[in-house]
């Protein structure tokens, strides 16, 4: 056992890099130093155009906090300015205008939304409540305002109600059983009493409404109206608590600094032509064996693609895994480098295939048929290990980020999560669990395959952290299963990863 200690080391926190070409670990600090890597200069800003949906209430709301962004903001005074940076304005950490009025809003009346989304059946309850918001951005499509990103604001009772547990007791009309749901979904109501279009949605509002505005080809950034107060004080008992308004500002902005068509850092160490694919499966019905496949590829520079794979009967009741045959594994990986080649055209020397569940010998040979010849390919499975190993070190602190455990020369563990030496604190609540990494297929140095997932850490540009407890090729992979496979009536599906965060 004091062998495979002897194995363990610290890695450091990858670095990000911003304008200029500067390099530094914490995406707030490049910001604010140099602004975001696609950055033509404070001297000529870009400019985000943005439209906002909602009540009159999330509409002025917004407006608001519109023009906070537009100022610098201080943590609280109490809070650690460390682990809650400074934020110094929209334009000085983005190097873009941010209108303190939105260049286009349409409001939706707040009794329309409060009775759509207390109807008792859930599936009518989400999507009408979504179609009332779908209908705002199909009239924003329509105007000759060139918009980049929609702001939905949300209020609270769409958060409480709109999301797959939800339920409501004393809404209007009745709740459906499951076996009533497979009838609406097969058979159409010819009095009108039920649109079975709705039973091919998803019950999540955030999840449908992501799915079903891509026919209009707009990002979406929804935002609950009690994100939008602009008071740091602590709220009375039973409301939400907020984390501090310039956390709120940081990752906003970098969402919306994003999901504008524009990347706010990237990572220098990552490797030209190396590309790394996060799979991700979906099951369509919690009893069975049906599933839905997905792939998500990032690139060097943080350019995110995603791809619809085939149904099919890929769950295993016995493994509790899924796994694709040899033509469905294939089809898949064709569609995603076809997707790449067709929008960026760079030439690729390395594919990493990232997967939670293990890689059959079966789907292997279908992803190395769709590998192109002379490009390496490599299959490994990323998976925390919940219940499994656990780190401590002396003292009361946590086990460092970047903690790396060589268990042998194909296997290792890392610790993405933990105490985190640029914060000078543990930012998490419990006992930091590791990535098991393990690979599966091909050949590669373990150590390197940990640096390049501890690097992938931080391209979640949701939010502004110094880094995620997963790499981005798997951390997101249940909420694009879902939007893909919930959302069966939809009928555009774009490949761009904005559109899916």
């Amino acid at each position: 056992m004091n062998e495979l200690l002897l194995n363990a080391e610290l890695l450091p926190e990858p670095e990000l890099e911003f304008a200029s070409h500067q390099h530094i670990e914490h995406p707030a600090t490049g910001l604010a130093l140099f602004g975001p890597v696609e950055s033509s200069g404070l001297e000529k800003p870009g400019r985000i155009n943005y439209a906002v949906i909602g009540s009159t209430f999330g509409i002025s709301g917004f407006e608001g906090f519109a023009a906070r962004l537009n100022s610098p903001i201080d943590p609280p005074p109490e809070m650690s300015a460390v682990l809650w940076p400074h934020f110094p304005g929209i334009e000085e950490a983005m190097h873009a205008i941010f209108p303190k009025s939105a260049p286009l809003a349409e409001m939706i009346d707040s009794k329309e939304i409060e009775s759509a989304a207390n109807q008792g059946d859930d599936y009518k309850r989400v999507f009408d409540v979504t179609s009332l918001y779908l209908r705002a951005i199909k009239a924003l499509a329509h105007k000759d305002t060139a918009i980049d990103v929609t702001v939905c604001v949300v209020p609270e009772i769409v958060h409480k109600n709109c999301r797959p547990l939800s339920k409501v007791t004393e809404g209007i009309g009745k709740r459906l059983s499951p076996k009533e749901v497979r009838l609406r979904r097969q058979i159409t109501d010819l009095f009108g009493g039920y649109d079975s279009e709705q039973y091919d949605f998803s019950l999540d509002f955030r999840r449908q409404i992501k799915a079903r505005a891509m026919e209009c080809k707009m990002p979406i950034q929804i935002v609950r109206e009690s994100t939008l107060n602009l008071s740091d004080e602590k709220p009375p008992w039973g409301q939400r608590v907020l984390t501090p308004l310039s956390d709120r500002a940081w990752n906003l902005s970098t969402a919306l600094y994003y999901k504008s068509g524009r990347k706010p850092w990237k990572l220098p160490s990552a490797r030209d032509g190396v590309c790394y694919v996060g799979i991700a499966f979906k099951r369509t019905d919690e009893n069975g064996r049906t599933a839905c496949s997905a792939a998500q590829m990032f690139l060097d520079d943080g350019d995110g693609i995603v791809f619809l794979g085939d149904y099919g009967p890929w769950y295993s009741p016995e493994l509790k895994q899924c796994h694709l045959s040899r033509p469905a594994a294939k089809k898949l990986l064709s569609g995603v480098l076809k997707t790449y080649e067709e929008q960026h055209g760079k030439t690729l020397s390395e594919v990493f295939l990232h997967c939670r569940s293990s890689i059959d010998d079966e789907e292997w040979r279908g992803y190395q048929e769709a590998c192109p010849k002379g490009v390496k390919l490599v299959g490994i499975r990323v998976a925390s290990d919940r219940r499994g190993l656990k780190a401590y070190r002396a003292g009361t602190r946590p086990v460092v980020r970047g903690t790396f455990w060589k268990v042998s020369g194909r296997a290792g563990y890392l610790w993405a999560s933990g105490f985190k030496p640029v914060l000078r604190t543990y930012d998490g609540w419990d006992i930091p669990e590791p990535l098991r990494i393990e690979i599966q297929h091909g050949e590669a140095d373990i150590r390197q395959v940990a640096i390049d997932i501890f690097g992938l850490t931080k391209l979640n540009y949701n939010a502004c952290k110094l880094g995620e407890s997963q790499p981005v090729t798997v951390h997101f992979s249940d909420a694009v299963g879902e939007i893909l496979v919930a959302n069966q009536g939809t009928k555009v599906f774009l490949p761009n990863f904005k559109y899916y965060v």
